[in-house]
């Protein structure tokens, strides 16, 4: 244990802020995280319309398996036996791809759960593609390997010697000859993480359908109540939360980190500060001369992942009951690249005859563009009408997979904006960072910035998604305490 306890400022408390906040107190750090808004929990956080929890960020888990990566990042934290899920699979489908291109691809394929039955339904499908399946299998096969052995965290070898494997999975699948069906079944993994098949490296692409195949999860409490158990589990450890406290300058003197101010005008002192936000945002935070031309240039510079739309409904329990896997609607070109998506899900809620249907789609940003410059709730009539007509035609798309819906009732659209609003993610972006292979060296240790004792932390550092956002607090750990104290230290 430290002497003296260094004092640690995160900002942000999705899901990156909150599992850097537990892993540092358990180490002796004296931590405090910051909230912009009213409540902790970032994405992870649903809401309450009409009496139903609507979902954000988290819509299914993946590798939560007695020994796999999510099940020991969950122990660790301290978490595991305080989240209930179940899990996915039973009936052999995990998801349910419904592709709109009969000329070349199948019209279903069914994603189960295990790499044999996953190999064998490739075999089945696609069965001119034997050898193109045999390799991407084996490769996938052993990315999940080094994802469950922590090899990124604790491998002899560099971070960058996993992530070298940089080269785009749709250049892969070209030199492999496989069909435009099979490249559209495989390029879902992609999506995954926002990121189009013909530029999504190799291994975050295998990393995420490893994930997946390996064992798959939904939650059986809602987003707020999974916040409020990683809230509860850092307060346990003596870690402090503010919320309205939102954060307009990190204080830097000589290119060290001091602490930072509130947009109230409160000053907090600190030895490390860890932005658990997006990079271009703790960017706006730092004072003119904190860092060289060229950091800011290169952060400035980075592109997003694409904006997402969210549209909830209520409809009859009796008549729609829980699906229990997940549906996806895919608009591809003839070569078979993901051109657009729509993501169905039905789940049972706690309002007695109600089943909540939860659509995603891409955001279609060009849509929203007259509001660019606006505010949550101050929009207008105009904006609100938009909404509510485009939920209207996404919901008659989703009518004709599902059926007719009984009672059906509109109680939420949430728009780019709204994300950009809430989580303070530049264009609304769900995924943040592009994590793609033209972007290789702009973000690579996005976790270390330029100024001593500040770092970053999230999904933007390693990977979106529950894993590999955890994978990145990790990471970010193993930064500031050096590799070597890291394995001593975080017995994993």
């Amino acid at each position: 244990m430290q002497q003296k306890k260094e004092k640690v400022l995160i900002i942000g408390s999705g899901i990156g802020g909150l599992s850097t906040g537990i892993i540092l107190t358990k180490l002796g750090y004296d931590v405090t995280i910051l909230e912009k808004n009213r409540q902790a929990g970032g994405l992870l956080r649903s809401y309450t319309r009409d009496g139903i929890e609507c979902e954000t960020g988290v819509h299914y888990l993946g590798s939560l398996a007695k020994g796999q990566v999510l099940d020991t990042f969950f122990e660790y934290l301290g978490v595991k036996d305080r989240i209930p899920v179940s899990r996915m699979g039973k009936n052999g489908v995990i998801d349910r791809y419904l592709f709109n291109a009969p000329d070349t691809h199948p019209r279903q394929f069914d994603l189960p759960e295990g790499f044999d039955a996953f190999e064998s339904s490739l075999h089945k499908a696609f069965p001119n593609d034997s050898e193109c399946i045999q390799t991407v299998v084996s490769h996938i096969r052993s990315t999940s390997t080094q994802l469950h052995n922590l090899d990124l965290l604790f491998g002899e070898d560099n971070d960058f010697s996993l992530l070298d494997q940089t080269e785009p999975y749709g250049e892969i699948l070209d030199s492999l000859g496989c069909s435009p069906g099979l490249r559209s079944v495989l390029a879902m993994a992609s999506s995954w993480i926002g990121v189009g098949v013909e530029d999504c490296p190799a291994y975050y692409h295998n990393m995420a359908l490893a994930s997946y195949l390996s064992s798959s999860w939904r939650l059986e409490i809602s987003g707020s109540a999974m916040a409020d158990v990683f809230v509860k589990r850092f307060q346990e450890l003596g870690g402090i939360i503010q919320t309205d406290a939102e954060i307009s300058t990190i204080r830097v003197q000589d290119r060290i980190v001091k602490g930072v101010e509130t947009t109230s005008g409160r000053k907090m002192d600190a030895d490390i500060v860890i932005g658990a936000i997006h990079p271009q945002v703790v960017l706006k935070m730092l004072p003119d001369g904190a860092v060289k031309p060229s950091y800011r240039n290169r952060i400035q510079k980075l592109q997003n992942t694409h904006s997402v739309l969210s549209v909830h409904a209520s409809v009859d329990a009796t008549v729609h009951p829980e699906i229990p896997y997940n549906i996806f609607n895919i608009d591809t070109d003839s070569a078979g690249n993901i051109q657009d998506l729509k993501y169905y899900q039905i789940r049972k809620t706690d309002k007695q005859g109600k089943s909540l249907l939860s659509i995603l789609t891409s955001g279609h940003d060009e849509l929203w563009q007259p509001w660019q410059e606006s505010k949550s709730g101050r929009r207008g009539s105009e904006y609100n009408s938009l909404k509510k007509e485009y939920a209207e035609q996404l919901l008659k798309e989703a009518s004709a997979i599902l059926g007719e819906f009984s009672n059906l009732k509109l109680l939420d659209v949430a728009t780019p904006l709204t994300i950009r609003d809430w989580m303070n993610s530049p264009d609304g972006s769900a995924y943040g960072v592009l994590r793609s292979s033209s972007q290789t060296l702009a973000t690579a240790m996005l976790n270390r910035t330029a100024v001593k004792g500040l770092y970053l932390a999230g999904q933007n550092v390693l990977a979106p998604g529950v894993i590999g956002t955890i994978m990145g607090s990790f990471s970010t750990v193993k930064l500031i305490l050096g590799p070597e104290n890291f394995i001593k230290r975080v017995r994993i």
